[in-house]
């Protein structure tokens, strides 16, 4: 069975007393509603040790935005799974459209930091998606497929257990053009086929793919009922607490 699951993604965003201030509005406000799926938030990595500390009688995780592939050494300005998981994060977002495209992650570095954060016993969830270009041109899903085999798809059956992914329409953020929930569903459908002819159904019906196209609470019911869709990653309707408890309350 697989988890239904809505992750919040607050990129660049916050300083260390908003943080506290939207944590505490959304501890508040998830008191008081149902609560159907595994919530995580992604604090700036400089607030991620308050982050846990005030969600430690939450429903909330916490998770990180990024990590490196190394162990320790002369890497400035980066930090290392061993360090996330020494402030108490246990999930760590890897891949994301914005990684790849302004700090030039390929699937060589990619490959490198999943297995990183995997032998450091951390869930990952590997983001993946298709340009506006490549849509036009209908190479959509060679592009997604592509993405995952070079990365991903080659892990033994036993990783999955630890990973999570996020299909990110890349063409419909920012650009005009929008991504209907059987769009959604078309794209979750063909991913989950892959990995039912990589690793047969067993493993592929106990992973959750989310979709990362824009999820707002007016929309959310509807895409979160794709039968393949598994929830959502959240950006901008993830930094004001009533949309993302509005998001949460979808399912």
């Amino acid at each position: 069975m697989r988890n239904n699951i809505v992750a919040g993604n607050w990129k660049m965003n916050n300083d260390a007393t908003q943080t506290r201030v939207l944590i505490n509005d959304l501890n508040k406000a998830l008191e008081e509603v149902s609560i159907n799926c595994r919530v995580l938030i992604s604090p700036t990595s400089i607030n991620l040790t308050s982050a846990v500390a005030l969600t430690q009688d939450s429903v909330i995780e916490v998770s990180a935005q990024n990590m490196h592939q190394a162990k320790s050494g002369a890497f400035t300005g980066e930090i290392s799974a061993e360090m996330l998981k020494d402030v108490g994060v246990k999930t760590v977002i890897l891949g994301h459209s914005e990684r790849r495209t302004y700090f030039g992650e390929d699937d060589k570095i990619l490959t490198e930091k999943v297995a990183s954060a995997l032998e450091n016993n951390l869930e990952v969830i590997f983001c993946f998606g298709e340009s506006l270009e490549d849509r036009k041109s209908e190479n959509h899903f060679n592009v997604v497929e592509s993405q995952l085999k070079n990365v991903v798809l080659s892990l033994s059956a036993s990783s999955w257990k630890h990973i999570v992914l996020a299909y990110e329409p890349v063409w419909a953020i920012g650009t005009g053009e929008t991504a209907s929930p059987e769009q959604a569903q078309e794209m979750h459908a063909f991913i989950r086929s892959l990995l039912v002819d990589t690793y047969g159904s067993s493993v592929a019906e106990h992973v959750s793919i989310l979709y990362g196209g824009s999820v707002k609470p007016t929309n959310a019911r509807e895409i979160f009922s794709k039968e393949d869709v598994d929830g959502g990653l959240i950006g901008g309707a993830s930094l004001k607490a009533s949309d993302f408890t509005g998001i949460i309350s979808a399912f």
